[in-house]
């Protein structure tokens, strides 16, 4: 009797244990939050996203994944829905994505806003407003892997085709090229090197003489100019050779102003009577050289020959006379 007494006061001991154990995990686990209902639904898969993770509003937990289905109203699509609280400023712009922790492959659901819309995206628990998701850097990296490789197998070719035996040849000649260049470039640096020491350097210190005698004949040239400038000053005085000559020259264009006033008109006419009197002369020459008797005769009208007109045969002389 003593022993079931033990056994009882024992087995009450671990039972009011196990009961307060329990009593403390319910009460340190208790979630006295409110939260709301809200769903996402998408045709990209969700790999490594459980039920029970963490929802994050700009690093900040902010709710859990309460589950994950597909989606009844759009066949082929992942329906999960999250419980936000709703303390959680949501917005119609407000936005969702899966980020990942670490190595360990675990998804979690970030939410975004880029601020484009004030108005606030309203809980139905009846009804759960969707929030849409975004393709994560992951899934567009996934996504664009394709055309990542293609590109990658496409450089790879090329650099295949430009280290070919034929390339590499070309490129050692033209290294020998760039090093034959070299060694004449540096050639010509010690051969303009030594001409500038043999040929600039005392080209150089002539200068400065020849900068000297230049002055010099700046300044004789300075002088002639100054005499010129006399010498013209003087030709243009109002008594100088230039005023003088003009003086000559009005006298002169009035002498010959007079000259063709006077003097011409007589010559002229003088011209005209020496030419009639030659006239004259050289139709008495005519005359004289055609009937020479005009000068015994004169200019009478000759008697008539034999075998003219009126010729009358001269009656001869008497015998006895």
């Amino acid at each position: 009797m003593e022993n079931k007494s033990h056994a009882l006061a024992a087995g009450a001991f671990v039972f009011g244990m196990l009961a307060l154990l329990v009593a403390l995990v319910l009460w340190f686990t208790r979630d006295s939050t409110v939260r709301n209902t809200y769903e996402l639904s998408t045709r990209d898969p969700v790999s490594g996203l459980q039920p029970q993770a963490a929802v994050r509003y700009r690093g900040i937990m902010v709710g859990k994944v309460a589950s994950i289905d597909f989606d009844p109203e759009k066949r082929g699509n992942v329906r999960v829905r999250l419980a936000i609280d709703e303390r959680v400023p949501l917005t119609k712009s407000t936005f969702a994505s899966l980020s990942y922790q670490g190595v360990t492959g675990l998804a979690f659901v970030a939410l975004d806003d880029k601020g484009e819309s004030q108005e606030p995206l309203l809980p139905n628990n009846d009804d759960p407003p969707q929030i849409p998701l975004r393709p994560s850097m992951f899934s567009q990296l996934q996504g664009r892997g394709e055309a990542i490789l293609n590109q990658v197998e496409e450089a790879t070719r090329r650099a295949n085709a430009l280290l070919s035996d034929q390339n590499q040849q070309r490129i050692a000649q033209a290294l020998e090229n760039i090093a034959q260049v070299t060694a004449h470039a540096n050639d010509l640096t010690r051969t303009l090197d030594q001409t500038l020491r043999t040929r600039v350097d005392p080209a150089l210190a002539a200068i400065p003489p020849l900068a000297q005698t230049v002055r010099g004949t700046a300044q004789n040239f300075g002088q002639a100019a100054q005499s010129l400038n006399a010498t013209l000053q003087r030709l243009n005085a109002e008594d100088g050779a230039l005023a003088r000559l003009g003086s000559g020259t009005a006298a002169l264009q009035q002498t010959l102003e007079s000259v063709n006033a006077t003097t011409l008109p007589r010559l002229n006419r003088a011209a005209d009577d020496t030419s009639l009197a030659a006239r004259r002369l050289g139709r008495v020459a005519d005359t004289i050289a055609d009937s020479p008797q005009s000068l015994i005769y004169g200019t009478g009208v000759p008697a008539p020959g034999p075998g003219e007109p009126g010729f009358v045969a001269p009656v001869p002389a008497a015998a006895g006379r």
